[in-house]
C-alpha cells in the first residue's frame, strides 16, 4: 500500500496529527502561528524520525538534558525540521506557504488535510465578550478550503467546539458546508465527546469530515471505547508535588497500571518529563482545600458566594460561581482548556494532601498525550498548547476509521 499522507493546518502542538501519524499516515506538512507550538510539533517530528531509524538514544538524552535542542535537531534531516512553517494563514502569507509545502512534496500526492482553526470565536464564553460577526477568525474554513482547492485531497477532517453550529444562529455552518460543498467536497459532520474513545475527559467536539465527491463514505463509523476507567488510573503514578515544584525528569512511583499500558502513554521511557506544578498563594490554598473535602465527601462543587468573606477577593458573586474546581478523580475529568495556562483554579488536583492545581505532566495525560511528548517553551506555554489541543487518542479513532477508505480510494 503506498503512504498516505497529510498536511496539518492550524497544527497546535500536534496533538491531532500525532494520533493520525500513530494509524500508520505520513505527515507532508504542519502550519501554526504560535512559535513554541511549532517548536514542540519539531520536537516531535525529530522524535518520530529517530525511532524509525533506531537512533531514540538522542530523543532520551534530549529530555534528561544531555544534550541540546539543537544537539538533538543536527540528528534529523533538514527537509523534516523545514516541513514544520511558523506562520499564520493569511491572503498576504498563503502562497508563500504553497511554495514552501511544495518544496518538500518531491512529487508525492496529498490525501488528506486535517487541522481546526481557533476556536474561541466560536466558543459560548467567546461570544459574551466578542462581535462574532466580525471576528477574523470566523473566515478562517475560507483558508482552509484554499488549500483543499490548491492540493485536492481525497478527504479532508476539520475540528472544533460545538459552539460552531450555533454560531449566528446557524447561518455561519450552514455557509461554511456550502462552501466546501461548492469546491467539490461532500460534507458531514457528527459531535463525538472524546471520553469515548479513550480519553479521561469530557470533551465534546464537532467533527467536520468531506470526501471527494466521487468518493463520498458519509461520516465515517468511528469505533467507541467501552472499558472504564478514572483519572486517578493516570494521576496515581506520579511523583506528589507540593505547590511551585518543578520535576523536570522523575522516576514513576508505580508500574504501570491496564489504562497506561493500554493506550501506551508509558510507551517505553522509563521516566516522566515536565511533571511541573504552578506556585500558588496562601488564600488560593485554603479555597482549595475547601473545594476538595466538598468534592471528595459528596462530588458537590465550590460555589464562590458560599466562600467565607476573608477569602473572596470580588463583589460578583453571580457569574463564574464555579471558577474553582476539583478534577473528578473517580470518573473522568470536565474539559481541559487553554485557560489553564492563565491559573489552576478550574483544575484542582482531586487529591488533598498534595493541595494544587494540576501540573503540565497530569494534564498532558488528561489530553491522552503520551508521556515521551515534550512540549517546548515556558510552564504557561506548555499550559496553552495542552489546552488548545486535539487528544491525540480521539485523532487516533478518527484517523483509523479515515483510513480504511481513503486505502480504497
Amino acid at each position: 500500500m503506498d503512504e498516505l499522507n497529510f498536511i496539518d493546518l492550524f497544527a497546535g502542538a500536534s496533538g491531532m496529527s500525532e494520533g493520525f501519524i500513530r494509524a500508520g499516515l505520513n505527515p507532508i506538512s504542519h502550519i501554526e502561528m504560535d512559535k513554541y507550538a511549532c517548536d514542540s510539533i519539531r520536537t516531535r517530528a525529530a522524535y518520530h524520525y529517530l525511532i524509525k531509524n533506531e537512533k531514540e538514544e538522542y530523543y532520551i538524552d534530549y529530555l534528561k538534558g544531555k544534550i541540546t535542542r539543537e544537539e538533538l535537531y543536527n540528528q534529523v534531516p533538514e527537509r523534516i525540521l523545514d516541513s514544520v512553517l511558523n506562520i499564520e494563514i493569511t491572503d498576504d502569507s498563503i502562497k508563500s506557504i504553497f511554495s514552501q509545502i511544495d518544496k518538500t512534496l518531491n512529487d508525492r500526492k496529498v490525501d488528506l488535510i486535517i487541522g481546526g482553526p481557533p476556536c474561541q470565536a466560536y466558543s459560548l464564553l467567546g461570544r459574551h465578550h466578542e462581535n462574532i460577526e466580525n471576528d477574523p477568525r470566523n473566515k478562517l474554513y475560507i483558508q482552509y478550503g484554499r488549500f483543499l482547492k490548491k492540493y485536492e485531497p481525497k478527504a479532508f477532517v476539520f475540528e472544533n467546539v460545538p459552539g460552531l453550529l450555533s454560531a449566528n444562529k446557524g447561518q455561519h455552518f450552514r455557509n461554511l458546508k456550502a462552501y466546501f460543498r461548492k469546491i467539490g467536497y461532500e460534507v458531514y459532520h457528527d459531535t463525538l465527546n472524546a471520553a469515548d474513545y479513550g480519553v479521561l475527559q469530557a470533551r465534546k467536539r464537532i467533527i467536520i469530515v468531506g470526501w471527494k465527491k466521487n468518493n463520498d463514505y458519509g461520516f465515517p463509523e468511528i469505533k467507541k471505547i467501552a472499558e472504564e476507567f478514572t483519572v486517578n488510573d493516570i494521576f496515581k503514578d506520579l511523583p506528589k508535588l507540593k505547590p511551585g515544584d518543578a520535576l523536570k525528569i522523575a522516576k514513576y512511583k508505580v508500574p504501570k497500571n491496564d489504562y497506561l499500558q493500554k493506550f501506551e502513554l508509558r510507551n517505553g521511557v522509563d521516566f516522566v518529563t515536565q511533571h511541573i506544578s504552578r506556585p500558588h498563594n496562601e488564600r488560593d490554598l485554603k479555597i482549595y482545600k475547601t473545594a476538595i473535602k466538598k468534592w471528595n465527601k459528596n462530588e458537590e462543587r465550590l460555589k464562590y458566594p458560599d466562600l467565607p468573606k476573608e477569602l473572596k477577593t470580588h463583589k460578583n458573586e453571580t457569574s463564574f460561581t464555579d471558577r474553582y474546581k476539583v478534577v473528578n478523580g473517580n470518573g473522568v475529568s470536565h474539559t481541559v482548556v487553554a485557560h489553564i495556562a492563565k491559573d489552576g483554579h478550574y483544575y484542582i488536583h482531586p487529591d488533598i494532601k498534595q493541595c494544587r492545581s494540576i501540573s503540565v505532566r497530569e494534564a498532558a495525560r488528561l489530553q491522552s498525550f503520551p508521556d515521551d511528548f515534550f512540549f517546548e517553551g515556558s510552564r504557561s506555554a506548555a499550559f496553552k498548547q495542552i489546552g488548545n489541543a486535539v487528544p491525540p487518542l480521539m485523532a487516533n479513532a478518527i484517523a483509523k476509521s479515515m483510513k480504511k477508505h481513503l486505502c480504497q480510494i
